[in-house]
């Protein structure tokens, strides 16, 4: 008794996708596609958000640090102040977290810190709060770490 061969599979045709062809000539047409902005605030003003809301719970040496024109940086500016104990840690996290909803309406993309306390940082894309108690500000230095970083001048209202 023969074997019988099992059928090939026939492959299934590829589908190519139309491609959307302009009517416009080539000279009207936009050299690059146009992205809508999806903020509507500058970095900048975003900084001084989150510095306010360290000024109303009595942060101490605020810093702003402009990065923009550091090639590493992970975002725009970074606000740095420290707070005498934990308690005052949380509370000037969250202060800052409701100034910068009060005014944008945005909550921070990520935070971490919370469970000890030491260090609170609010992740806004653009802006990262950094929310030290004082010996760990001292510890790790972030000023000195990002010693080319212009230092933004805040007085709060």
């Amino acid at each position: 008794m023969a074997k019988k061969e099992p059928a090939k599979k026939k492959a299934a045709p590829k589908k190519t996708a139309a491609k959307k062809v302009s009517t416009k000539p080539k000279a009207e047409r936009p050299k690059t596609k146009k992205v809508a902005d999806v903020t509507t605030y500058s970095s900048m003003a975003l900084a001084k958000a989150v510095a306010q809301g360290m000024f109303e719970l009595k942060a101490e040496d605020i810093r702003i640090l402009d990065m923009r024109n550091i090639d590493k940086a992970s975002s725009d500016f970074f606000v740095i102040c420290h707070a005498k104990s934990d308690k005052q840690v949380e509370a000037i996290g969250d202060s800052v977290e409701e100034e910068v909803f009060k005014v944008f309406k945005e909550w921070p993309w990520h935070r971490e810190g919370y469970e000890n306390l030491e260090w609170v940082l609010l992740d806004y894309i653009d802006v990262v709060a950094h929310v030290f108690q004082e010996e760990k500000r001292e510890f790790y230095a972030v000023e000195e770490l990002w010693g080319d970083a212009i230092d933004i001048p805040f007085e709060g209202k």
